[in-house]
């Protein structure tokens, strides 16, 4: 899919791996919007790359088509890349004995899981509506994670979450295929994201040293260059591709 003169959506792409791929889609000539819920630095991140931010939370429905009203505003939209998520702890039986938090769970669920089926059943309406280019209208590019398979101690949620990404994305890919709208996701392992910037130096070098090749953490335009040769490959299709370094994680 040539995004060039068309319009693209980045669900938490005012940093991180959203940022490195708003900013090389901005590049390929798409207008991207910026959907994110920092308004300060999803403003200036926006006009830094020519495109629009739109605030919103991804599982609200209201607030993805206002920003879909803005993309389409620009032009056919022709991508949708869903780096939006949260991550949390939770854990079964917590040290006091008491059970873990069913709240925090159904959050985090919410968020991951609800939040990209909410974004990729609006943004795919807008596409079914496009003329077809080569044969298509539009391609979802969604982000699971390593943790879908190797969930570490106190990840339940987001493994859960993400093992469901990962779950939807073939059936999705069939579901939308008549439509001409393609869909795949990335899982990608330990990247230096803000997400990270918490940790100690110290714990960021030592989770780096976990990678087999290259030994480091995978940086955020690495994500972006895959997420636009997804988008790019007509052929590429209800695929979940591993970004991780060849890592696979240890129970803790």
């Amino acid at each position: 899919m040539n995004v060039h003169g068309a319009s693209a959506l980045v669900t938490g792409g005012a940093s991180g791996l959203g940022a490195a791929t708003s900013r090389r889609l901005a590049k390929a000539g798409a207008h991207v919007v910026v959907l994110d819920l920092n308004t300060e630095l999803g403003t200036s991140f926006a006009e830094e790359i020519g495109g629009t931010f739109a605030h919103g939370d991804v599982t609200d429905p209201a607030a993805v088509e206002a920003a879909l009203d803005l993309a389409v505003a620009q032009g056919p939209l022709r991508a949708l890349v869903h780096c939006a998520g949260k991550g949390g702890t939770v854990r079964l039986v917590n040290r006091d004995g008491t059970p873990g938090d069913l709240d925090l769970y159904r959050q985090l669920i919410d968020i991951n899981l609800v939040g990209t089926f909410n974004c990729l059943r609006l943004a795919a309406a807008r596409m079914a509506t496009n003329e077809p280019v080569d044969g298509e209208r539009g391609v979802c590019v969604l982000t699971a994670s390593v943790a879908a398979w190797e969930g570490q101690v106190g990840q339940i949620p987001y493994a859960s979450a993400k093992a469901g990404v990962v779950g939807m994305t073939l059936v999705a890919a069939r579901d939308l295929a008549t439509k001409g709208i393609r869909v795949n996701s990335i899982a990608p392992g330990v990247f230096d994201t803000p997400i990270l910037a918490r940790f100690s130096q110290e714990i960021r070098d030592g989770l780096g040293a976990q990678v087999p090749n290259p030994a480091r953490l995978g940086e955020p335009d690495e994500f972006a260059m895959l997420a636009q040769q997804v988008v790019e490959n007509p052929y590429l299709n209800g695929e979940t591709i591993r970004l991780d370094g060849a890592i696979r994680m240890s129970p803790r």
